[in-house]
């Protein structure tokens, strides 16, 4: 079995949904690990952070890895109280996420293990935690390159792009791409042709900013929580319509697209139903993307 490869652990969005229904796709919230030999990156720690200590402590040749947050939404943290190596001594645990100093960092983690929310808090944590400085842009741990990015979220939320056995992956967990070209459409009739020509300018570069962003990607890994129809209801909650998702991954040049964070009320039933919609978006744009649905206990060798 190589080492070099992404797992996903947890795919889900908004909060765990461990059903009968589900079971295809996976119930546990986000938490993808990307292995190079003995360093292991995780992005995000939600549910899915919960099985995978499990079976670390199952191993005794690594001890320690990094994690990286894209932001401080319990879906995305609500693992780490669970995870048991951080509550074991001779582990070590590097924590990189969005603040002004490593206090702040610490202090967005602390806040959900204090009463009245949980029975024992961070001082209980036994492994060395290592919070790297959230000022930092470009992050190198052992042959892992990192560099963050800001996305369209509410609050301060980021997107990464790793560079890992010469794959360029991006994980953008929670991100509404297109927002400003909705909006703009939305209220187009209420502007003047000149503001209408400068809304539309910005439109182009906003897009053209957010394509930069994912372009050249080997993978993909993107929010695409939102059918049109939810979308309608919920534009402007920081998530993506999945038409939207994959139409910005073929315009970015992206090879293979993983849809990502999927919401915790599509069972598998469902979210086929999304991937068959993708095939044809694909298939009518005579796009090369190659699409998937990111599951639970997916596995890429990346070698």
């Amino acid at each position: 079995m190589g080492k070099t490869y992404l797992r996903f652990w947890g795919v889900r969005g908004s909060y765990a949904s461990p059903f009968a229904t589900h079971l295809k796709v996976g119930g546990n919230t986000s938490c993808v690990e990307i292995r190079d030999g003995d360093h292991i990156l995780l992005c995000d720690a939600g549910s899915g952070i919960i099985p995978f200590g499990n079976e670390m402590m199952a191993q005794v040749e690594i001890r320690e890895l990094m994690i990286i947050l894209t932001h401080y939404h319990w879906d995305h943290i609500c693992g780490l109280p669970f995870f048991v190596p951080a509550f074991v001594p001779n582990w070590k645990i590097n924590i990189f996420g969005p603040g002004q100093t490593k206090a702040e960092v610490k202090q967005n983690l602390d806040s959900q293990m204090q009463s009245p929310y949980f029975p024992v808090g961070t001082e209980t944590w036994m492994a060395d935690i290592n919070y790297i400085p959230p000022t930092e842009t470009n992050i190198k741990y052992g042959p892992i390159t990192i560099i963050r990015h800001s996305v369209h979220h509410p609050g301060v939320t980021y997107g990464y792009r790793i560079k890992v056995a010469d794959k360029t992956i991006i994980y953008v967990s929670d991100n509404e791409c297109q927002y400003l070209d909705k909006s703009i459409k939305q209220r187009i009739g209420e502007f003047n042709a000149e503001e209408q020509e400068m809304f539309e300018t910005m439109n182009r570069e906003e897009y053209e900013y957010e394509l930069k962003l994912i372009s050249g990607a080997d993978i993909l890994i993107h929010d695409a929580q939102y059918t049109p129809e939810d979308y309608i209801k919920k534009r402007g909650w920081g998530h993506s319509c999945y038409i939207d998702t994959v139409n910005s991954a073929i315009d970015a040049g992206v090879r293979e697209l993983y849809l990502y964070h999927h919401d915790p009320n599509n069972n598998d039933a469902a979210i086929d139903r999304i991937y068959s919609d993708c095939q044809k978006i694909i298939q009518e744009r005579s796009a090369s993307l190659i699409c998937h649905i990111a599951r639970e206990g997916m596995r890429i060798d990346l070698a």
